[in-house]
């Protein structure tokens, strides 16, 4: 079987600073489209680009969960693998969207990664004869360097990527945790964040300067009812063990130079980060092109490591932008365009 990685758009309302400066809503929104005008050509007829789902400014993430996540991570509980990005330009909303505020577990505030936590171990809560092992580890890209987020030892500043047979492209020094509930997820996650890499820019107060990718690994298999470790260790196990993936990844946003004021190694991080996001368009490029005969993976260890959930080989994925309304018509256009391809891509999937 196969199916199209779906793409939705979400479009944030104008922040203090653009209201200050006067920026202008360019953007009209429908249930599937958005249509965007050039302020420097009111004349012309508006471009329209229809995706998978499109949400306004007044949009709540419960519902773009509800509507666009909530089947993926029931796919990931019934053994398949999954992705869940957020990608666009720098300050559009990524982070926001992805992981909320930080301050609440539920309600209007609440991320998509945390409603994945809780979506997982409530359903794992009312399972019957089945058991599941849960473990999760976080890294991020900064620089071309990967960073073990859940470790505090300062050993390895570049963790080696490897192809395994049967996994895929995977860190095999990371650290992994297993967890047994929501609540611990949080901690990990909120540990993780201490240590990523931040800064502020003229376009971002908190600007990301690393790529995240959150993991949550599942295996399952059908067993007794009793809970008892000996019952287990006898071998009294019906069936084989079934395993999941779940990958969660933040972006960081693409930057040009005289918009965010770079200069430094914050100018060094941006052109890290341009290079990455590029390499990943060239991939998408490659992938909806049915000439294309190679695939440019190897370009940025983002895309080596997002390789297995792009290949024939993969389960269905789900792809999240936080779109924006800004000034800026020209970058915001091809991202829009980029985020057209990958609704071309097509997957196929299996157990």
């Amino acid at each position: 079987m196969s199916e199209n990685v779906k793409v939705v758009v979400r479009c944030r309302p104008l922040n203090r600073k653009e209201n200050e400066s006067k920026c202008e809503n360019i953007v009209e929104i429908n249930e599937y489209a958005i249509s965007v005008l050039n302020p420097s050509a009111r004349n012309s007829q508006k471009k329209m680009f229809t995706f998978d789902s499109v949400y306004d400014m007044i949009s709540k993430t419960e519902v773009i969960y509800n509507e666009m996540c909530y089947s993926l991570v029931e796919s990931t509980l019934d053994g398949y693998n999954g992705t869940i990005f957020a990608y666009g330009q720098t300050g559009c909303g990524k982070t926001h969207t992805m992981q909320g505020d930080g301050s609440a577990k539920d309600g209007y505030n609440c991320g998509i990664i945390p409603r994945c936590f809780e979506h997982i171990f409530e359903t794992i809560s009312m399972a019957t004869n089945i058991r599941y092992l849960a473990l999760v580890s976080y890294l991020e890209i900064y620089n071309e360097n990967i960073r073990d987020l859940l470790s505090d030892s300062t050993g390895i500043m570049n963790h080696p990527l490897k192809e395994m047979p049967g996994v895929g492209v995977t860190v095999p020094t990371l650290t992994t945790q297993p967890v047994i509930n929501a609540k611990q997820c949080y901690y990990w996650l909120k540990l993780g964040n201490k240590n990523r890499v931040t800064a502020t820019t003229l376009m971002n107060e908190q600007s990301s300067r690393s790529h995240t990718i959150f993991t949550i690994s599942l295996e399952q298999f059908q067993g007794p009812s009793s809970s008892s470790v000996s019952s287990i260790a006898s071998g009294d196990i019906m069936g084989g063990i079934r395993r999941g993936k779940l990958s969660l990844v933040d972006l960081a946003g693409s930057e040009r130079q005289r918009k965010t004021g770079a200069q430094g190694s914050r100018f060094k991080e941006a052109t890290k980060i341009n290079l990455s996001l590029s390499a990943l368009g060239n991939v998408i490029s490659s992938l909806v092109d049915s000439k294309s005969k190679h695939v440019p993976y190897r370009d940025s260890k983002l895309t080596r490591l997002l390789q297995t959930q792009t290949t024939t080989r993969l389960y269905p994925h789900c792809v999240t932008l936080a779109g924006q309304r800004i000034f800026q018509i020209n970058q915001k256009l091809t991202k829009i365009q980029k985020m057209l391809n990958f609704v071309s891509i097509k997957v196929k999937y299996y157990i």
